[in-house]
């Protein structure tokens, strides 16, 4: 077999197992062909992975939902289960749609992405540091130029003059877990393995890429049959140590105002019933991460909603007074910890639930360094014969608070005139409205995640997925995809939102034409504002005056206060394939949502948005967030934002 066949036929054969259940490790191959990858992996996914969707049950609209593998034991008499290719547009896009599919599967399964040399190996960097900020599984399989060197430069070759051995590939080792340029057929054997145990390990999970000079890939070998053997990798969930545990028992105990802060790790361990069961034994309030979002359903009375900048004034109040912070699989980035000014109480400690000792010792936490599940589990059973319970006080202080919240929230969302043009708040309240527990949202960039953070009553544990790791633009449509094909396997496929605005569509909308390919019930939401809004609010709030964050005509002055460009993104959006619901009113967009809801083929929603007032507005945000403002200016407005800076990075604090 060639080094490519012998990669596919490798693949198909890998399983995670977690809590009993098998998933294929890498369930797809997404590619596009050019001359460093399809004489290698496109004439093995023809060989050796049949190169269909479907076939002999092993094809991705099999299983549960999680992958295609869904038994106990593994049939080893089976023929070995086919590769399915899917057929992408762009590389970043393909990598984003096996990130929504890792994300949607529990990282338990995931799928390959295979490029030619060149543009399309380095068009993978985006989607690879996405993939590994988030901590989700996707293997990488560009092509890269000749090992034996047979003529020197080829084709879309970067000669670096210091070193021969430097390619384009390279620039994918700082955001890979794991990355091995396989210059010999042989070689393929340890790297595979290295490679598969990197993406099924969920402390170490994330962009994996094997390096494929395009002559090692059609090379032949005579393999070892055991490297074809099946293969189960399974999903660790370590318990914590006994003195850390013990440790993390007496903080509880001693706490007056603990806040729990739910992030991603949370939703990768499947831990929400668990996270639902310690909250019901000790009370204590449960705020959220963009990540961490929907761990308790909006209506639990423990959830507080969203932190941090983006953050509910609930969930900030109490971040603010806390005197122990219990951090459950979550990275403290700068939007949760609002750049290190939210918590203010001089007696605040901290005790961090996570899988890597890495997060667990932020913030010279007490570290808990366990599986979500398998922590939280220890940590209910041990308190639960200590009788640890929150005050009947404080249980009421933040019922209270968000009982109040949610006045807010349903102000920002009412109607009141439904010939009017939808602000973006009212674009959620109308689909708040709408939709059950089977839907998913998904966004990462603009002013929508601020919004949603803020505001979206998350139903089930899987309806917010919001990537705000890397709040990656253009990640929408393609993670869409992602999810669809993770949930295709259902009978009745969930409906599944891909929410954007004008400017997040223009950096990447060319997957439309794979949801249409695939005939895949995408609902796409496109916002029409004419402009980066989330930019253009940063840039007037640090003194920047808005510079650049315009979709307008040059004015006489050089500036970019004309009319809005004529660019019909509707019209687009059908070019490419999709049916679109044109909506120009409160009533109309009513209409439309439910109308794409129910269709059965890709389905756009296109409006165009009303500047909100300060009162059909979302609430201001309620935490700092640190972006440097220039320190010496001229303009007014930069000296203005400068002095604002000033008074808030003041309240900064290391948590020592």
């Amino acid at each position: 077999m060639t080094t490519a066949q012998a990669l596919i036929a490798f693949l198909t054969r890998q399983y995670t197992e977690r809590d009993g259940r098998h998933h294929r490790l890498i369930s797809a191959t997404w590619g596009i062909f050019g001359h460093g990858n399809v004489a290698g992996i496109g004439q093995a996914l023809v060989e050796v992975g049949n190169g269909t969707r479907n076939g002999d049950g092993h094809g991705i609209h099999n299983g549960n939902g999680n992958g295609i593998r869904n038994t106990t034991n593994i049939d080893t008499t089976h023929p070995a289960p086919r590769m399915p290719y899917l057929q992408g547009r762009n590389e970043q896009a393909m990598v984003h749609a096996a990130v929504g599919y890792a994300r949607q599967s529990g990282r338990l399964s995931a799928h390959a992405v295979t490029t030619s040399i060149g543009p399309g190996a380095t068009n993978l960097v985006t989607g690879a540091a996405l993939a590994t900020v988030n901590h989700l599984p996707v293997l990488l399989l560009p092509g890269d130029t000749f090992a034996t060197r047979p003529a020197d430069p080829v084709l879309q070759q970067l000669e670096v003059p210091y070193a021969g051995d430097v390619t384009v590939n390279d620039c994918l080792r700082p955001v890979s877990r794991y990355f091995d340029r396989i210059t010999r057929p042989e070689a393929l054997i340890p790297a595979a393995l290295q490679a598969m145990r990197v993406l099924a390990d969920p402390a170490e999970t994330g962009a994996v890429t094997l390096a494929l000079p395009q002559d090692v890939q059609a090379e032949a070998y005579d393999w070892p049959e055991e490297f074809f053997a099946e293969r189960v990798w399974r999903v660790r969930r370590p318990a914590p140590d006994p003195a850390e545990l013990e440790q993390a028992v007496r903080a509880v105990r001693s706490a007056r105002r603990p806040l729990i802060v739910a992030g991603g790790g949370v939703r990768h361990s499947g831990a929400e019933e668990t996270l639902a069961a310690f909250t019901a034994a000790t009370r204590i309030p449960v705020a959220s991460t963009q990540a961490g979002k929907g761990s308790l359903r909006h209506d639990h009375p423990a959830d507080v909603g969203g932190i941090g900048h983006t953050g509910t004034a609930t969930a900030d109040e109490l971040a603010r007074a806390a005197d122990l912070v219990i951090g459950i699989g979550t990275r403290y980035t700068d939007f949760t910890t609002a750049s290190g000014t939210l918590f203010e109480n001089p007696a605040v400690r901290f005790l961090n639930l996570n899988i890597t000792g890495f997060d667990a010792h932020k913030l010279a936490a007490l570290p808990l360094v366990a599986d979500a599940r398998t922590g939280l589990e220890a940590l209910t059973s041990a308190l639960a014969g200590r009788g640890y319970r929150v005050d009947p006080a404080y249980e009421t202080e933040y019922t209270g608070a968000k009982e109040a919240w949610e006045e807010r929230v349903e102000a920002a969302f009412t109607t009141p005139d439904p010939t009017a043009r939808p602000t973006q708040v009212q674009i959620l309240g109308l689909l708040d409205a709408l939709v059950t527990e089977d839907d998913i949202l998904i966004n990462a960039a603009g002013s929508l995640p601020g919004d949603l953070h803020k505001l979206w009553r998350a139903r089930s544990r899987d309806q917010y997925h919001v990537e705000y790791g890397y709040s990656c633009m253009g990640y929408e449509i393609p993670a869409a995809i992602g999810v669809l094909l993770a949930t295709a396997p259902h009978q009745r496929p969930r409906p599944v939102w891909a929410l954007v605005g004008d400017g997040t569509y223009l950096m990447n909308p060319t997957e439309i034409v794979t949801a249409v390919q695939e005939n895949l019930p995408l609902k796409l939401l496109i916002l029409q504002n004419h402009g980066y809004a989330s930019i253009g609010g940063l840039s007037e709030a640090v003194g920047g005056e808005r510079l650049g964050t315009a979709y307008r005509h040059r004015d006489a002055d050089g500036g970019f206060t004309g009319p809005p460009l004529p660019v019909d993104l509707a019209a687009n959006a059908a070019s490419l394939g999709m049916r679109v619901l044109r909506a120009t009113t409160i009533d109309d967009l009513r209409k439309a949502l439910a109308e794409a809801r129910g269709a059965e083929g890709p389905t756009c929603v296109y409006v165009e948005t009303e500047t909100p007032d300060t009162v059909s507005g979302p609430p201001p945000a309620q935490a700092w967030w640190d972006v440097p403002v220039a320190e010496t200016a001229t303009r007014p407005a930069a000296v203005e934002a400068r002095e604002e800076y000033d008074r808030r990075a003041a309240a900064r604090r290391h948590h020592l």
